[in-house]
């Protein structure tokens, strides 16, 4: 059973239904932790757990990994599989709605295999309750018939590593996170570090990458290496049909003005948001709902997608009255912030 979830951002920094890009995405992920490159303290971390593992002949302690979409926990699991010699496993929480789903997949697993689980937190509660039982003491109670005829027949399956991946980790119960012997928290990626994973797939897709042009795309990938990915894919095209194929600054910047990705990295849904709060509403407060509305979009798209990268850049405060734009956001969008009502006092601008 294989199934894994594409949560990503949209158009170029959103997700994908096509094939050929999903193929191409894991054409360019690294193979083992000396090619992982943006997360020295979690690859020294983990490093460290699979190489104990290896002496003492076991099995690695489940892994828990979160953190936003784009950073690396499907490439994690694939690493430790292949760090391990070991088959994977790969699944996600929404296609686990029944404590039976879950005992199928468990009772199919070999010794030593690699479980990775997406989007751990969206798995039912009575999957997860067995799960408990699965990690700690390698066994799931099926149970045989209904009311109080029924009879739960333990189970006993392979010592297996289970990865759990999530980027809502608060949504996780207390007795699952405990349950994991190594969690490690991915942080976005500085710029030097999305320039050497740009430098890396430009050779892998046979594309004349220059310093400068690395540096416009990485600076623009919004500290995520699958948006960088993306984006240099797209900057390619551009470069083999507009230009000579060759992906200099002047070619990085014309490609990505046509495909509506600023240098800040926010492309026309995070403007969108960001011209009707100023624009609109006189940068609020304006409440969620009525925000969706005014850009057409649904409640949960801009709040799960646009808002965060818009927060994270100090362009969008979040209050109790509603969404509130920084005088940064209105710089941004080349506008005059307005002056501050009479005794009202105004928070400092924090992010410049």
């Amino acid at each position: 059973m294989s199934h894994v979830s594409d949560n990503d951002l949209a158009g170029l920094v959103r997700p994908y239904a096509d094939p050929d890009e999903r193929a191409a995405e894991s054409a360019l992920r690294p193979g083992t932790l000396a090619e992982f490159e943006g997360q020295p303290r979690v690859s020294d971390q983990l490093g460290l757990v699979l190489e104990a593992a290896r002496h003492r002949g076991g099995v690695p302690d489940h892994v828990l990994l979160s953190g936003p979409p784009g950073l690396g926990k499907t490439t994690l699991a694939m690493i430790i599989a292949s760090e391990m010699n070991a088959p994977l496993r790969i699944s996600s929480g929404p296609a686990i709605q029944h404590a039976g789903d879950l005992a199928a997949i468990l009772s199919g697993l070999v010794h030593g295999e690699v479980f990775f689980l997406d989007e751990i937190h969206r798995m039912s509660r009575p999957a997860e309750e067995m799960l408990y039982l699965a990690m700690e003491d390698f066994r799931v109670d099926v149970v045989v018939g209904k009311g109080p005829g029924a009879t739960a027949i333990p189970l006993e399956i392979p010592r297996f590593t289970l990865v759990g991946a999530t980027t809502r980790a608060g949504l996780l119960p207390g007795p699952l996170r405990d349950r994991f012997g190594f969690t490690a928290q991915l942080d976005f990626y500085h710029p030097a570090a999305l320039e050497h994973i740009l430098h890396r797939s430009a050779e892998l897709l046979e594309v004349p990458l220059e310093p400068t042009g690395a540096t416009e795309i990485a600076h623009r990938s919004r500290g995520t290496p699958r948006i960088a990915n993306r984006l240099l894919r797209r900057v390619r095209d551009y470069a083999q049909v507009r230009a000579d194929g060759r992906v200099t600054l002047s070619v990085a910047r014309d490609a990505l003005q046509l495909y509506e990705v600023d240098e800040r990295g926010l492309d026309r849904l995070d403007r969108l948001v960001l011209e009707a709060v100023c624009r609109r509403f006189g940068g609020g407060p304006v409440g969620l709902s009525t925000l969706a509305i005014s850009v057409g979009e649904e409640r949960e798209t801009v709040e799960e997608v646009a808002e965060p990268f818009l927060v994270r850049q100090g362009f969008l405060m979040r209050t109790q009255r509603g969404r509130v734009a920084t005088p940064a956001a209105w710089r941004h969008l080349g506008l005059t912030p307005p002056s501050p009502s009479p005794g009202v006092e105004v928070a400092p601008d924090l992010f410049g």
